[in-house]
């Protein structure tokens, strides 16, 4: 029997596997193709890609600072430099953004590198018998001793409800969207900017993948992201126009670079249903002693991946207790 199963490889679930795996042994299901969650990396030719997910990290704990410079020192990750632009006009803070050095999941992909990991992997049912659990994965059963779940709330909910205290259940938390567009476009132009934050009725962010110095390509690289109103608005109705909003978003995009349609090579279109709550609760994870049920993601304290991390170290001190 598996003494810990974990449901989600994104940053809270590979780090709360990594903590447990020093001493327990434990098995990682996935429904994604690999680690990463949403940090996920879309490739697109010769060695080059888009990180559609998580776009950098900057940090603001202490701990997980250290964490980086560990993770930055062992060469996993490197500090993005390059032209910022925040047309948005914030208050600039100091601080290094920090990037995967091949893409952003690298650091999913180190904290699971030696666990047991089954990817492609959906989960559809999980069932609490008396000492152990057994989740369905796949048409195939699976036994553990203790369940860990760091899936978005929403698919949390739809797993573990009735396992759940009702104090939990009482918590109001409501998940955002995000639209990210990628774009490859012919490179007739050099734009030297790393990326732009904007204030605009549909832009939120964009990155140029090339300033990431991963790779060499004859493209201009793009992810640009919608902002949360946008993505509200178009979330439940895109996957029927998704030509139609795919070219609103890049419109927009072109037209405040210059830049003209006809020069874009590639384009496609991804939705995130559950990208972040913005909205902080009281508890850092969830712990059930008696029912060995652990729920841990960046959902409980905020929309950052550090958030993510700071959730599975608090799951992990409650579960050694």
């Amino acid at each position: 029997m598996i003494e810990f199963c974990i449901l989600g490889s994104g940053m809270a679930g590979s780090t709360i596997a990594n903590l447990l795996s020093k001493k327990s042994s434990v098995e990682i299901f996935d429904k994604a193709r690999g680690a990463g969650g949403r940090s996920s990396n879309r490739r697109f030719k010769n060695g080059a890609s888009f990180d559609h997910g998580l776009q950098y990290i900057f940090p603001k704990n202490k701990l997980f600072k250290r964490f980086l410079i560990n993770l930055e020192r062992k060469k996993i990750i490197k500090k993005w430099e390059g032209n910022h632009l925040d047309l948005t006009l914030r208050v600039k803070r100091p601080g290094n953004k920090y990037i995967g050095k091949k893409s952003n999941s690298d650091i999913q992909k180190y904290l699971v590198k030696n666990i047991s990991t089954n990817y492609k992997s959906s989960i559809d049912k999980i069932i609490y018998k008396k000492d152990h659990w057994v989740i369905l994965v796949n048409n195939k059963f699976y036994r553990c001793r203790n369940l860990i779940l760091t899936c978005p709330y929403p698919q949390m909910l739809t797993l573990a409800r009735k396992y759940l205290k009702k104090n939990f259940l009482k918590e109001k938390i409501v998940m955002q969207p995000n639209m990210t567009a990628m774009i490859a476009i012919k490179k007739d132009y050099n734009i030297p900017v790393s990326s732009i934050r904007f204030k605009n009725k549909i832009l939120g962010w964009a990155t140029n993948e090339n300033s990431k110095n991963r790779f060499k390509t004859k493209f201009n690289l793009w992810t640009i992201q919608s902002n949360e109103t946008f993505a509200k608005k178009i979330i439940k109705k895109y996957k029927k126009r998704k030509k139609f909003y795919l070219q609103v978003i890049i419109k927009e995009f072109l037209n405040i670079l210059g830049l003209k349609n006809s020069d874009i090579f590639f384009k496609e279109l991804h939705g995130w249903k559950y990208s972040h709550n913005n909205e902080p609760i009281k508890l850092n994870s969830y712990w059930d002693k008696k029912l060995r049920l652990g729920i841990c993601g960046d959902w409980f304290n905020g929309p950052r991946v550090e958030d993510a991390w700071i959730s599975a170290q608090d799951l992990y001190k409650k579960i050694k207790k």
